[in-house]
């Protein structure tokens, strides 16, 4: 006579467990991945807004490095914070649906996912995913408003602190606005090269590298944060100073064609260079304070 081995608890725990993380990542792709996809096809094949896809990735790349702490997190949901904050995440969502705005649309996620990990788990598990839940702001594309009332200034400060620089070493430049004129050249300062999209960007990766090297310092981490947009703005005068003399030594094609490109990008791994040189810096001279207990032991 033969006999069955006995199922153990444990697979008969599984689909209880992960049940309900299948139906709310049901959910979220349902709602979420149309806007990816009219995103994919849109906004992020522009300069202005291109960084949306990396952010998805990174953004899924942090959720999945804390998947098991909030699998085994204990069971305490908070639907009297959960319900409301999840409510106002789905009345967003709708109404950027319904009337087109994207910005509400991708601002939406912050408040969907944040709700959703109260209502499953708690606290506890949004105390654990909170750098993710807010690395999707990163994600919302900039407000017009916002880009057009910053973009005038920025531009004008980097031509006239460009013009200053070449001056001084002896080159023929004058500006007007944001016309440079170099030699027998004329350069336009355009909305690309204000430095906008390079501090936007700078800052989301910035932010990332400070969440991965956990700095206990405080002073550290908000001088490192201070440092960012400074960072982006030295770096682009940088690139429109090379620009400017790429176009004044070998002409308008050198200056607008590939170089320009790549300009930018080695700027913005300059940047990065510096962030995580001012990092090692500060960690060597900022040491965080050891708790009284131990010092006192010590």
């Amino acid at each position: 006579m033969s006999s069955t081995a006995p199922i153990p608890n444990r697979w008969l725990a599984e689909p209880a467990r992960y049940a309900p993380w299948f139906v709310a990542l049901a959910g979220f792709a349902a709602l979420y991945v149309p806007v990816y996809w009219w995103a994919a096809n849109t906004i992020w094949q522009t300069d202005e807004h291109a960084y949306g896809a990396i952010i998805l990735v990174v953004v899924t790349w942090l959720f999945w490095g804390v998947r098991k702490k909030l699998l085994d997190a204990p069971a305490e949901p908070a639907p009297a914070l959960g319900w409301p904050i999840f409510g106002f995440g789905l009345l967003m969502y709708l109404t950027g649906r319904i009337f087109n705005i994207s910005i509400f649309e991708f601002a939406s996620q912050i408040f969907v996912v944040g709700g959703l990990l109260l209502l499953l788990r708690g606290r506890p598990a949004l105390q654990m995913a909170w750098f993710p839940v807010l690395y999707f702001v990163f994600m919302v594309p900039q407000p017009g408003v916002l880009v057009d009332a910053l973009t005038g200034p920025l531009k004008g400060w980097i031509a006239a602190i460009v013009e200053t620089l070449l001056y001084a070493v002896g080159y023929p430049i004058a500006r007007s606005g944001v016309i440079i004129s170099i030699g027998q050249f004329q350069l336009q300062v355009a909305d690309a090269c204000s430095g906008l999209n390079s501090m936007f960007s700078l800052f989301a990766l910035g932010t990332l590298f400070m969440f991965i090297m956990s700095r206990k310092s405080r002073l550290h981490n908000a001088i490192m944060l201070a440092s960012i947009v400074p960072i982006a703005f030295a770096a682009n005068i940088v690139r429109v100073i090379i620009l400017v003399l790429l176009t004044y030594y070998f002409g308008d094609e050198a200056g607008q064609g590939f170089l320009h490109g790549a300009a930018g990008m080695a700027l913005m791994v300059v940047a990065l260079l510096i962030l995580f040189v001012l990092d090692a810096l500060l960690a060597s001279v900022i040491r965080p304070r050891a708790p009284a207990g131990e010092a006192a032991g010590r």
